[in-house]
Parts: structure tokens; C-alpha cells; sequence
């Protein structure tokens, strides 16, 4: 595992926005780690994640305005989601899930998931190439063929990290399977390429299935400092104009491998808001959205 920092998160990291949120506003994708005793990392672990556990994530919340959430499960716990549903609960009914489970994963299994919260599971292709080997606590887009009739039946969504020409090469198929798509991280683009780039045209095409949702997640994206993310903002309004309706926002707490510039959720928030200035679209982005996706499914 990576030797980073593990000192548990603080207050200076989730101050809040200039702008106070909406009420019912929604931080769509953060993550829960720890204590480590409790839930112990997986033994093929990639990274080694923060300490970040639901109280500290609660204080975030609430820190910058929050009333909803959606946590998903990374993979440092491999397919041990009990740290994600801890933090579930400790919200009492607040926040929903996004779980990965092994493929062998019985139907019980995922009817206990649903009871507990979880509304989606995460599928992963950000390797060298698509379909490469996966650690424990990562499905791959092939997966997503073969669980798809299972997600309907469930009410569930697909949430993809993936990079943006993998996004692009399954386009025809992830068209056909049915079910949500949540694109992770605003489908992984290459800033260098622009915006123009086919895979990215590509991903604007995903979008006019109806289907299909981002996650707004400029940090993830730029190759900039946090802060200075201008190289994301031609995609982020692309992404803005073609589907108002189903964009979302994330904060992407506690900000994994990250090293110690780490990101303010508040800041992250007067950065959407520099860039939109449109309360009608931030009602929408920060609220209606996320409620449209998620809520009714609470």
C-alpha cells in the first residue's frame, strides 16, 4: 500500500461555501474509511486511504450545508462494504449507498444491501487498457453486462469510473443495458485533448439516451492545483448544456491520494458557483437532480 498520510480528516477541510447551499442539497459522491481496527483494509489494497470515518463525514455535511448524501464504497475494503453501511446507518436514513459486490454475490446478499441503503453498484476501468486485471473491491465494465438484468430488477443504478475513450468504445452497448448510468468523475476526459476530442463527443452522446448522469467532479479531472481547475471548465459547461437535468455534484471527500493539497468542500462550491452564476441551475444540480436519481428510491 501507498505510505500517505493517514491522520484523521479536519474541520479545515470542509469549511463552508460563500454562497450558502439550497435546502435539500445533496453531496452525491464522498467515501468513508476507518477506524481501521473495526473495518481493517483489504489485503490487496492499492492506496492507502485517510482516516475519514462517519463522523468526520457528518461534520462535513453539515459544515458546508448538506442534508442529503450518497456514499460510495471504494475499494480499499475490497468487498467488504461494512464501512460504507455503518456510516449508512449512523445517518439514519440521510444517506444511501453505492456498494461493489464479487460476481458470485447471492440474490439475499443483495436484497440485505438494498434493505441497508445501498442503491447502485460501482463498476471500474481506469487501467492501461480496457478489462485489465481488477484488485478485490473492483467490478469491471464487463461485469455491468452480466449484472444488469439483476440492477433492474432491484431499481438500481450502474455507477462507472471509467476512462473517457473505454466510455466511448461501450457506448453502444451501455445504450442497451437498461438501467441508469451514473458516470463517475465526469467520465475521466483528458483536458489536453479538449473538447471536440471524440471520446468526449462521445460522452455528450451517452448523455442524450435520457439514461444517463454525471457526476461534476472538476478535481478529479484537472491537471491543475484543486483550485486553479480553468483547464475543466469548456467540459464542465459542455456537460451543463447538454444535460441540465441529470448533472450532479460531488465533492469526492476525503480526497484519496491527494497528498496534502488537499481540496475545501466549500471552495469546491464557490468554484461551481463562479462558473455557473444560475440559481435556477444550481436548485437543479445540487438539489432536484439528485432527488429525481436517488430520492425516490430512498
Amino acid at each position: 500500500m501507498a505510505d500517505l498520510d493517514t491522520e484523521p480528516v479536519t474541520e479545515r477541510h470542509f469549511t463552508a461555501p460563500t454562497r450558502p447551499l439550497p435546502a435539500g442539497a445533496w453531496d452525491s459522491h464522498a467515501h468513508v474509511f476507518g477506524p481501521f481496527d473495526q473495518f481493517p483494509l483489504a489485503a490487496d489494497c492499492r492506496y492507502q486511504p485517510p482516516l475519514a470515518p462517519w463522523q468526520d463525514h457528518r461534520a462535513m455535511l453539515d459544515a458546508a450545508g448538506f442534508s442529503r448524501a450518497v456514499l460510495v464504497h471504494a475499494s480499499a475494503n475490497g468487498f467488504d462494504n461494512s464501512t460504507t453501511l455503518a456510516a449508512v446507518q449512523h445517518h439514519a436514513g440521510k444517506v444511501l449507498a453505492v456498494a461493489v459486490v464479487p460476481e458470485d454475490v447471492s440474490d439475499a446478499e443483495l436484497q440485505r444491501l438494498h434493505a441497508a441503503g445501498v442503491r447502485g453498484l460501482r463498476f471500474t476501468e481506469n487501467g492501461e487498457q480496457l478489462g485489465a486485471p481488477k484488485s478485490s473491491g473492483m467490478l469491471g465494465l464487463d461485469a455491468l453486462q452480466r449484472f444488469a438484468p439483476r440492477l433492474r430488477e432491484l431499481g438500481w443504478h450502474a455507477q462507472i469510473w471509467a476512462k473517457c475513450r473505454y466510455l466511448a468504445e461501450s457506448r453502444p452497448w451501455l445504450e442497451q443495458c437498461g438501467v441508469p448510468l451514473v458516470i463517475d468523475h465526469m467520465g475521466a476526459f483528458d483536458v489536453t485533448q479538449g473538447v471536440e476530442h471524440p471520446s468526449f463527443q462521445s460522452l455528450l452522446g451517452l448523455l442524450e439516451s435520457g439514461s444517463t448522469w454525471v457526476k461534476l467532479v472538476p478535481i478529479r479531472v484537472t491537471q491543475r492545483r484543486w483550485l486553479d481547475a480553468g483547464d475543466v471548465r469548456s467540459f464542465h459547461d459542455a456537460l451543463l448544456e447538454k444535460a441540465p437535468d441529470r448533472m450532479l455534484w460531488g465533492s469526492d471527500w476525503p480526497y484519496i491520494a491527494m497528498g496534502k493539497d488537499l481540496p475545501d468542500v466549500g471552495r469546491q462550491i464557490d468554484l461551481f458557483d463562479r462558473w455557473t452564476g444560475d440559481a435556477v441551475l444550481r436548485q437543479k444540480v445540487f438539489v432536484t437532480n439528485p432527488q429525481q436519481l436517488y430520492g425516490d428510491a430512498a
